[in-house]
């Protein structure tokens, strides 16, 4: 459908999920990363935050670690150095069970930047060189209504720490929340999201509805392209 990437979890990851163990999220992603290396010549990011699924997954071919914890479990940052992957840090304030209990921030665009910047430097302290590395400002995880919408307006603020920035607002609760849209009528809220995202300098949408995301984001691209090429001239 158009996809550059395909991003495999083993591990649901949205609001009051629980866990699962290593051993099962191992046999859940590792037989699906080694099927679509032999079927698709596309990247293969892997959605884990265990450090022997990452090692493991880099072994079978996955090109790219994408944690939501930002490689803050022990061993994980180990680990994603000696793969020697990109990596993508995403901001949580707590884990999956929890987060969404009453998030508060004082400024939420600034204590997401500042986290990122924190993990960023661990990573780089950790032997991760900084082209490796994308962020994610975590649209959905520990955040209301008001705070993921203000993310969104003022992702510049990502984009200047200067790395690729990956937006994932596919089908997200604050879709429905705005819109008044149960979960499967998110369509259309969810390529808004993504075409304004990429038209304000985002690299990577995750998305469900691959076709229709890429289709809005080749439009913003191509808009944003142009804009990028005009003298300014009404």
């Amino acid at each position: 459908a158009g996809a550059a990437m395909l991003d495999v979890g083993g591990e649901s990851t949205r609001p009051g999920a629980s866990p699962v163990s290593s051993a099962e999220e191992l046999d859940r992603v590792l037989p699906v990363v080694e099927a679509l290396r032999g079927e698709f010549d596309v990247t293969l990011s892997v959605d884990s935050s265990n450090p022997e699924l990452m090692t493991e997954a880099a072994a079978l071919g996955a090109g790219l670690i994408n944690d939501v914890r930002a490689l803050s479990r022990p061993g994980a940052l180990v680990a994603a150095a000696a793969s020697g992957l990109p990596v993508c840090l995403m901001h949580m304030p707590a884990e999956p069970a929890t987060m969404q209990d009453d998030p508060r921030y004082r400024n939420v665009v600034v204590e997401v930047r500042d986290f990122l910047r924190d993990r960023l430097q661990a990573c780089l302290t950790a032997g991760i060189s900084a082209e490796r590395i994308v962020l994610d400002p975590g649209i959905g995880f520990g955040k209301t209504v008001a705070h993921n919408l203000l993310l969104l307006s003022r992702l510049n603020v990502f984009l200047a720490e200067g790395h690729p920035l990956l937006v994932g607002v596919s089908r997200k609760s604050v879709v429905g929340h705005v819109l008044g849209r149960p979960l499967d009528e998110r369509l259309a809220g969810s390529v808004a999201l993504a075409a304004l995202a990429v038209f304000q300098g985002a690299h990577i949408i995750r998305a469900h509805d691959v076709a229709e995301t890429v289709d809005a984001v080749r439009m913003s691209s191509a808009v944003r392209a142009a804009h990028a090429m005009s003298s300014g001239t009404p």
